[in-house]
């Protein structure tokens, strides 16, 4: 890995930076490099817009799961006419 020192950086990005490492849970050098890796590398083509946006989220909110509700049996299918009376 290369190591990298910048100078003179604005006061302003200086505070933007320790907000955003405070809200994401991570030092100043852990959040330059996630900007750095967000702004500069494509997103994996193997994965869906929908792999994407939940990766994007888990970041976001610090990996929080939330429990999904159990899914039920399809309804059946409404009969439209009788068919007896055919």
């Amino acid at each position: 890995m290369t190591t990298l020192t910048v100078h003179d950086i604005d006061e302003a990005i200086e505070k933007q930076l320790q907000q955003n490492a405070l809200k994401h849970n991570c030092s100043i050098e852990e959040e330059v490099r996630r900007i750095l890796k967000q702004a500069l590398l494509p997103i994996e083509p193997q994965k869906k817009f929908g792999s994407y946006l939940h990766q994007h989220i888990m970041e976001l909110s610090s990996g929080i799961e939330l429990e999904l509700p159990k899914r039920s049996l399809p309804r059946s299918t409404p009969k439209l006419y009788d068919t007896e009376r055919h």
